[in-house]
């Protein structure tokens, strides 16, 4: 699996290889069961401090998205297809989406315009086409 971050994002770099991963995992190019780059290898990539990398997988196994094990490394721990989630992390998501979904607001973006970006959104994570920054 390819993942793409930019230096220059105002986005901490841990915090985009988590995003992407998480992108992965929600179009279903990321199962359960695969096996993600060693955090070495993921750092040698994005010439980055091994550090930034154990960032965004700590980030990921805290939110239950992938397990390690000494002998396979880290894995992804459930996919969406899996069982649903509890209602914990259910309140938690809805707060990120809020959160999100009022910043859209604030910055002037109508009703009408979210609910048609949010469906997308979902039409490219089912087709499998997740990207950040898509056709620009």
């Amino acid at each position: 699996m390819e993942i793409a971050v930019d230096p220059l994002s105002t986005v901490p770099i841990y915090q985009q290889i988590r995003d992407r991963i998480v992108e992965a995992i929600g179009d279903g190019k990321l199962r359960r069961g695969d096996v993600l780059g060693s955090v070495r290898s993921m750092a040698g990539a994005f010439r980055i401090n091994p550090a930034t990398v154990v960032k965004a997988y700590e980030l990921l196994r805290s939110e239950g998205l992938v397990a390690t094990n000494a002998k396979t490394g880290t894995f992804v721990a459930h996919d969406r297809d899996g069982e649903h989630p509890d209602a914990a992390f259910e309140g938690d998501w809805s707060q990120r989406l809020t959160t999100v979904l009022a910043e859209g607001r604030a910055r002037g973006i109508g009703h009408e315009r979210i609910l048609e970006f949010c469906g997308e959104i979902c039409n490219r994570l089912d087709s499998g086409r997740t990207t950040q920054k898509e056709g620009q």
